[in-house]
């Protein structure tokens, strides 16, 4: 029995192998067809093409594998009824709010966490004490008190009165910083609510002189103010299934994590200001004047802007102050977050733009320092933004999508944003300063849909937000405005930060505060990697389903990175993850170097290109110092087409038409392209040929062609016609940092054949 046992193992070793040994055979002779691997390849393999795999959080039943919310998803509601002041006299904000949180998760809690932001500039804040600045030996009199914040003499911060219950009961409460912590009597179960109110004021700053989203600006020649107001109330910290409370500190620039609810505001300003808000005005008939209303009904229907505050009336406005006040009184539903404009200075006008499903109003507030500029550009771009984000997301869900000129600004909430953009006091303005002002209108409304409906983490993911939204920027301006620079957010525009010095890089994937480079970290790069994404490795339609399907699963709520990469993927069967790997992850660029072509052809004759005899006349000039051809001066190399061995076919009884395949290759020319990934980004490889008669032909080859060398790559090219050049992205779309290594004949061919004909 053990003797029949050893024959029959050996029996089926020997048949495994032989299995084996066939499917080596086939897997070598198919490999051998594209490219034969040489000793000189390298093979330092770096898993660029692996799977994120555990780099991604595990799906559960809350976030699911295929980047969707799943089927117990659930986030957190925050209803707000605020009733706020502004002292135009001693430049305060007064408020005093309600709020009622409602618990939807799974967990009980036992204390709230409240956002307040403003505390960031208050006297030895901690955004202060990790500011690091250098020494100079001169320094402008406005820039000295951010190098000695303690002679600011600016006294930042909310100021709470009160924390109570719902029964005017004190509540504990500790302030750390930026946040506040409000303990419960008792935990918030899960589905309960609980409403508690909160007291506060602060000194309102002059932008000017301190840094900040909010504040106002003062108008020295009419001695008025604008105020835009920004992070202006206590507002609650995001508690969800990734991070529990999200509770990070604010130090000035990650951004803001916030939950969603409904609001119920009311301003009270002096009685000749104009207030722009989110939401919808609730009293038009108690705050508007006759024609003020007449005007608004009329633009809510109208295709044309409609002026409801001319420019005349407003200088008229600015120069009488009122003392008595009025209360603007607004609401919004759904939203995260809640900012307002007011000034007696405002110019206002507004277009209704025809959506699918409804017809918000594009309005724009901006004094007349902002004319003529604004006048004919800010509405205009607010309602292209609307069609174009509207088309690639969902439809604008909000009644205005609001553009308020505040100098040097560009920042985004629900519904408004403040931007810069300011002729000089003649009225001339720059194309630079036009595109500038179209360029951040566009951008700040875009914030309106990420992150504002499509509601990620600011303070952790800024690229979330900011990058996303700069790619969907560029897209508008490419529709709307062609003959505008469109460079910035593309491949093509970050080549200079993608090749510079990688201690002042950071992966995409980092927290806003340690971003070295913040404007191509958050904006630039994220956007310019989407571009390609689409442009070249998708393709625009594969590309756009996919992200409005990312789009339509995360409005109004909170999504995270892995839920946007899988999303994509999910909706495409594109296998992206070696794309989020290279361009999120890590700080690699594109440089793919041609480095070497060889010319094969079945001709017994040796081919020529004009100039390859001049170019043979210099000794050595045809090889680099690696043995590389650098020019086609050495003509064709015969390839010879022989017979196929028996070998070859293995058990198949059948023959290929030897012959027959010689005649069809017969004069055909044959191209070993060699490339090389210099800069380690793994990336698509367009060639650009052009033949011999002056036509041109563009070939793409995927990024997979570096999956099993991700060093080095050959790639074998039939060509009926004699290729004179190759160029690789000859167009600039992948964001090559290095085009001189993308030519052959090379570049030092190509002078030094033009040094040799000066020379002679």
């Amino acid at each position: 029995m053990r003797l029949l046992a050893q024959k029959r193992s050996r029996l089926c070793l020997a048949l495994m192998k032989k299995v084996i040994n066939m499917k080596k055979l086939l897997i070598a002779c198919i490999l051998a067809l594209p490219f034969m691997a040489t000793a000189q390849e390298k093979l330092n393999w770096q898993g660029k093409f692996e799977q994120l795999g555990t780099q991604l959080p595990t799906p559960n039943e809350y976030r699911n594998a295929a980047g969707a919310p799943g089927i117990k998803y659930w986030q957190q509601k925050a209803d707000y009824k605020i009733d706020v002041a502004i002292d135009e006299n001693s430049l305060k904000l007064t408020g005093s709010e309600q709020i009622t949180y409602t618990n939807n998760s799974p967990n009980a809690l036992n204390y709230l966490w409240v956002q307040l932001d403003q505390n960031v500039r208050q006297k030895n804040a901690l955004s202060t004490q990790v500011g690091t600045r250098r020494m100079r030996d001169s320094i402008a009199a406005k820039s000295i008190t951010h190098y000695a914040d303690d002679y600011n003499s600016y006294d930042g911060g909310f100021k709470i009165m009160a924390v109570k219950d719902g029964n005017g009961n004190e509540l504990k409460h500790t302030i750390v910083e930026t946040m506040m912590r409000i303990d419960m009597p008792t935990a918030l179960a899960t589905g309960e609510s609980y409403s508690f109110a909160i007291d506060w004021w602060y000194n309102l700053y002059d932008r000017m002189l301190i840094d900040g989203r909010g504040g106002y600006e003062y108008f020295p020649k009419d001695d008025n103010y604008a105020f835009t107001l920004a992070q202006w109330y206590p507002r609650m910290a995001v508690y969800d299934d990734v991070n529990g409370w999200q509770h990070k500190q604010f130090l000035g620039r990650g951004e803001f994590a916030l939950t969603f609810g409904d609001f119920e505001v009311n301003i009270t300003v002096p009685s000749d200001h104009i207030v722009g808000s989110t939401g919808w005005l609730q009293n038009e008939k108690e705050v508007l004047t006759v024609k003020q209303l007449e005007r608004w009904s009329q633009a809510q229907n109208s295709e044309e802007i409609v002026f409801i505050v001319t420019e005349k009336e407003a200088k008229k406005n600015e120069k009488s102050k009122e003392t008595s006040t009025k209360t603007w009184h607004f609401k919004a539903e759904n939203v995260r977050d809640f900012a307002f404009t007011t000034s007696r200075k405002y110019i206002w006008d507004a277009v209704a733009v025809q959506l699918e499903n409804h017809k918000p109003l594009a309005m724009s507030f901006y004094p007349k320092e902002g004319n003529p500029l604004w006048a004919d550009y800010s509405t205009e771009a607010v309602a292209n933004t609307l069609r174009y984000y509207s088309e690639k997301t969902i439809d604008y869900p909000y009644p205005v999508a609001i553009s308020v000129h505040a100098a040097d600004q560009g920042m985004e909430y629900p519904m408004i944003c403040f931007n810069y953009g300011r002729p000089d006091e003649k009225g001339k303005y720059s194309q630079q300063l036009l595109e500038g002002l179209v360029g951040v209108v566009v951008h700040e409304v875009g914030h309106n849909y990420f992150p504002m409906i499509i509601n990620s983490d600011e303070r952790q993911w800024t690229w979330m937000d900011e990058g996303l939204n700069t790619f969907l920027e560029h897209n508008t301006l490419v529709k709307y405005y062609p003959t505008f620079d469109l460079t910035w957010g593309t491949p093509k525009g970050i080549t200079h930060y993608m090749k510079s010095n990688p201690d002042y890089i950071r992966p995409i994937m980092t927290n806003s505060e340690q971003i070295r480079q913040f404007g191509y970290n958050a904006y630039g790069k994220p956007s310019a990697a989407l571009v390609l994404l689409r442009e070249t490795i998708m393709g625009p339609e594969l590309f756009d389903i996919a992200f409005k399907e990312y789009a339509q699963r995360w409005a109004f709520k909170h999504p995270m990175p892995a839920d946007f990469f899988r999303t994509m993927e999910d909706a495409s069967a594109v296998d992206l993850d070696w794309f989020w790997r290279g361009w999120f992850y890590s700080i690699d660029y594109v440089d793919i170097e041609l480095a070497n072509v060889r010319w094969f052809t079945t001709n017994t004759v040796s081919k020529s290109i004009e100039g390859q005899n001049e170019t043979a006349k210099i000794k050595n000039t045809n090889k680099d110092e690696n043995g590389n051809n650098i020019d086609f001066s050495n003509g064709a190399d015969l390839l010879v087409i022989t017979n196929t061995p028996d070998r070859y076919y293995s058990e198949f009884m059948a023959r290929v038409d030897d012959e027959a395949i010689k005649n069809t290759y017969n004069g055909k020319n044959f191209y070993e392209l060699s490339f090389k990934n210099v800069g380690g980004l793994v990336s698509p490889i367009i060639i650009e040929w052009t033949y011999a008669d002056g036509t041109k032909e563009v070939q793409q080859l995927p990024a997979e062609i570096w999956r099993s060398n991700e060093n080095e790559a050959k790639k074998v090219f039939v060509k009926s016609k004699e290729v004179i050049n190759i160029t690789i992205d000859p167009n600039k779309e992948t964001g090559d940092t290095e085009m001189n290594n993308n030519y052959f004949p090379k570049r030092e061919a190509k002078s030094k054949l033009e040094e040799f004909k000066d020379s002679h």
